[in-house]
């Protein structure tokens, strides 16, 4: 019987992430161990670690997908499920503003707004801290948490009114 040959591909570290990246958007990922046993069928063998280093560097986080099973996710504007169902509340003082979200979505609204100040959509800001259901905004000025809580309101929704 004759032995069958494994063909290992070797990948630039900015080629396996683009392999990453497109792993990810076709909803197959949801776990480090997910993206070696995937890249091993494409014939890429990688560590846990450097999954682990290639989710982290695309960003990748968790989120819930249509059928709510949990998945990574990659930031971006482009991602229509990032809209107003995701911000229940948003209060401001001084430089910062707290956004409240449903359960499990402050991370998914947190990477939506880190994507927007990083690609210039949203002015501002200077980063965001989520925990499980709210972000915590904070202001590039002493005082810019009232102007940009209405921005975040403007670019991200209108807090669920009419939906």
């Amino acid at each position: 019987m004759p032995k069958k040959t494994l063909t290992i591909a070797v990948l630039s570290g900015s080629e396996r992430k683009a392999l990453v990246a497109e792993l990810i958007q076709a909803g197959r990922i949801a776990s480090q161990g997910d993206v070696v046993a995937e890249l091993r069928k494409q014939g890429v063998r990688v560590t846990q670690a450097t999954a682990s280093r290639d989710l982290q560097e695309l960003r990748a986080f968790k989120a819930k997908d249509e059928q709510g099973l949990v998945r990574y996710a990659l930031p971006g504007r482009s991602d229509a499920s990032i809209n107003s169902r995701f911000i229940v509340s948003v209060a401001s003082s001084g430089n910062t503003v707290v956004v409240r979200t449903p359960t499990a979505a402050a991370q998914l609204l947190a990477s939506a707004i880190d994507s927007a100040v990083a690609n210039k959509e949203l002015t501002g800001a200077i980063g965001t801290i989520a925990g499980d259901d709210t972000v915590l905004v904070i202001a590039a000025t002493a005082n810019g948490g009232a102007a940009l809580a209405k921005k975040i309101e403007s670019n991200f929704g209108n807090l669920g009114k009419g939906n």
